[in-house]
């Protein structure tokens, strides 16, 4: 009813589906689709074949029982991802967007945005500001905008730059909004980045552009000094709320000269209560917001994710304004693209495999997985299910806590109405949004649990995004030409590994827990979406395998102990078709979305080098969990640049620097492979059966090849 309300007021009411033109297209990626399905019955006859082989003679053959256990375990782990993942291959769809069909400005529905931040010394302050601004010049009316950044840190220095922020933003939004500026963060535009939009222009517009230029230069220097001086986390705080700029005093000005709400919150924070991380900063941002703007959708963005094309908010409303399906749409995930990224890319820092093919794979089957940013959200759906979207509001003192005002906010919110009213900023209001950000608040509610983001997994939008599914919402992936956000991927080994380790963590987890995709998915979603988010719990498993093949055929290859067919025999065609289809597919994939032969050997490289570190070590913090020996935290990522780190990125070359404990298992892996290659090279040229032994002595020098650059990694350290 609600949905339906929204819509009429549109002129999008669904009697008139006919005669509204279309907001966006769906395309099936049919040839795409076609050829995985051809080669996934191939490659499934040799893997039957292979593990027909292997198993029949552990049975009933003569084989060394314990290397063939742990080299059959291994095939059988890869068999059961590869299963998984060919979920994400059965119906890829590319979806476009027509924002000119979407109604007027006037009619358009409100957008909270919501950028979270937890340490100033990790993640610049002048980046997260960077972010801020992007997402106050989205082009969107603004008073249908507000923005809300959340500071977990509560660092004196990131209260004192929204506020210079605040001030720049009076000329930078209009400056953008005369020229039709599409990169709208500062430091981008000032930058390479934005060198196209700075060409042939008036005299006018050059005088203006030094002129912001300049302010931006004093902005980020007094920001920067302020850095300098206090940059510290307070982990023992109350609650503070501070509207920074109030749209409604831009009533009367003319359009391009409006800023949007502007809101810092710094959430309550105690040692004797959890902290929750994210999650509980989200879950914080969706009450205050409820009683300030209280717009039905929201952009999440992490802080140093900035909006790169200013319409990205209204390309999404072709979805979430379209009745045919916003019904039951949840939200809407655009892909995380990085401009930092090198042309090597060594540590696959883009994730092409998620966000080129398999996000479009989940999105022909009623969604896509929630990336963490860079995704508009109906609020509705974190508070009930589709169709029964009026359940929230029965008892909801007992469900969202003692706030009438918040209360009120839900009731508006089902009516799809915005706040009004120049007492919504009052001194009560704000008391009352510290009420709500405060430690106490959410004791005895459905916070976490049935309401908001969960608290069940570290990683809370992609675990809530999947309960989303499991209630029965849907999702859509959107991957424009322009990239609608921007940000700054990992450029050393150890960044990158402890971001993987901390996914990897939380998505074993989930993999082991009573939500397992494959019990408690499988029951509530479609088969093959649950298979997608099986691929996401249970593929770091792939480290187990990994370990096994890394050290069993090796050792096995030294002693001349044989665990593959001869090479002349109809049986080893089995093991080398699985193992050259593997590799053309991965190929197929790259190059068809882009990629280059280099891309993927890059994939490869950094496959196996991730495969048996951050992933093993996921598998074990999760053991380590289980048994009590260590609790769950959130280790956030490094997002301060290096320049002596970003040198070495940009030339190609592997920085282990830090990464000590991951080294540890690769080195030794690398050192036994070596050995061993070598061992068994030499038994093979005082009289062994080079026929039998082939197969291990190829997969030996393969690995071998890819392990060059840690072998260039480990010298200096043998030279010192």
């Amino acid at each position: 009813m609600a949905a339906g309300a929204l819509h009429a007021s549109y002129g999008l009411t669904a009697g008139r589906k006919m005669d509204c033109p279309p907001l966006h297209t769906c395309e099936i990626q049919k040839p795409r689709a076609i050829l995985s399905r051809v080669h996934m019955f191939f490659h499934a006859v040799a893997i039957s074949a292979l593990l027909y082989y292997r198993i029949s003679n552990l049975l009933h053959g003569s084989v060394p029982f314990v290397s063939w256990t742990f080299i059959t375990i291994s095939e059988m782990i890869f068999t059961f991802i590869w299963v998984l993942t060919q979920a994400f291959r059965w119906r890829p769809v590319v979806r476009t967007v027509v924002p000119d069909n979407l109604p007027r400005d006037d009619k358009l529905p409100g957008v909270d945005v919501f950028v979270c931040t937890a340490d100033p010394t990790k993640e610049p302050v002048v980046e997260v500001m960077n972010t801020v601004l992007s997402a106050m010049a989205l082009d969107y009316p603004a008073e249908k905008l507000a923005v809300y950044l959340s500071d977990d840190g509560g660092a004196a220095v990131t209260l004192y730059a929204i506020k210079e922020a605040c001030e720049f933003a009076r000329s930078w939004i209009p400056f953008c909004r005369k020229y039709e500026i599409k990169t709208r963060c500062p430091e981008a535009y000032f930058s390479w980045l934005g060198d196209a939009e700075r060409l042939l222009w008036s005299r006018e517009f050059n005088a203006e552009e030094q002129s912001i230029k300049s302010k931006y230069e004093s902005f980020k220097r007094n920001v920067e000094k302020a850095a300098e001086v206090e940059a510290s986390v307070r982990s023992d705080r109350p609650s503070y709320v501070e509207v920074i700029y109030d749209s409604k005093i831009d009533e009367g000005l003319e359009d391009k000269s409006k800023m949007p709400l502007l809101v810092y919150v710094s959430r309550e924070r105690r040692p004797s209560y959890p902290h929750r991380f994210k999650a509980g900063a989200l879950n914080s941002l969706l009450r205050v917001s409820g009683i300030m703007s209280n717009a039905p959708y929201v952009l999440i963005l992490d802080c140093d994710m900035y909006c790169n094309d200013p319409s990205s908010a209204k390309q999404a409303m072709c979805f979430h304004l379209d009745p045919k399906i916003s019904s039951s749409l949840s939200y809407i995930q655009y892909p995380q693209i990085f401009y930092n990224v090198s042309k090597n890319d060594i540590y696959d820092g883009q994730a092409r495999s998620a966000y080129k093919t398999k996000y479009q794979g989940m999105d022909g089957i009623n969604g896509t997985v929630c990336a963490g940013t860079g995704y508009f959200l109906k609020k509705k759906a974190l508070y009930g299910r589709p169709n029964n979207e009026d359940d929230y509001l029965h008892d909801p003192e007992k469900n969202f806590g003692l706030s009438s005002k918040f209360i009120t906010s839900l009731k508006a919110l089902k009516e799809e109405k915005v706040i009004k009213g120049k007492e919504n900023l009052s001194d009560a209001t704000l008391e009352e949004a510290k009420n709500l950000a405060s430690c106490t608040f959410e004791e005895n509610t459905k916070w976490g649990k049935e309401i908001g983001y969960s608290y069940e997994c570290l990683l809370e939008s992609t675990f809530t995004g999947y309960l989303l599914h499991c209630k029965g919402w849907k999702s859509v992936y959107l991957y424009p030409k322009r990239p609608c956000f921007l940000g700054c991927t990992t450029i050393d080994m150890k960044d990158a590994l402890v971001q993987l380790m901390k996914w990897a963590s939380g998505l074993v987890q989930v993999g082991f827990s009573k939500f397992s995709p494959l019990t408690y998915g499988v029951s509530r979603m479609s088969l093959l979406q649950s298979m997608c988010y099986g691929y996401f719990a249970f593929s770091h498993l792939f480290s187990i395998a990994c370990l096994l093949y890394g050290v069993v055929p090796q050792l096995c290859f030294l002693f001349g102990i044989p665990l593959f067919p001869k090479v002349t025999d109809l049986w080893f065609a089995a093991f080398a078709t699985v193992f050259v289809s593997s590799l053309l597919q991965h190929l197929s994939e790259v190059l068809s979305s882009g990629g280059s032969v280099r891309t993927w050997w890059n994939e490869q490289r950094i496959w196996m080098i991730k495969s048996v570190t951050a992933c093993l070590f996921g598998c074990l913090d999760v053991l380590m969990k289980w048994i009590g020996v260590a609790k769950a935290s959130f280790r956030l990522t490094n997002k301060a640049v290096d320049q002596e780190k970003l040198e070495k990125y940009e030339k190609g070359k592997f920085d282990f620097q830090g990464a000590k404990m991951f080294m540890l298992p690769l080195s030794l892996l690398v050192l036994l492979n070596l050995g061993c290659f070598i061992g068994g090279v030499k038994g093979l040229i005082s009289g062994r059966n080079t026929e039998e032994m082939f197969g291990q002595g190829a997969l030996s020098l393969y690995i071998l090849v890819l392990s060059v650059p840690i072998f260039e990694g480990l010298i200096p350290k043998m030279g010192k």
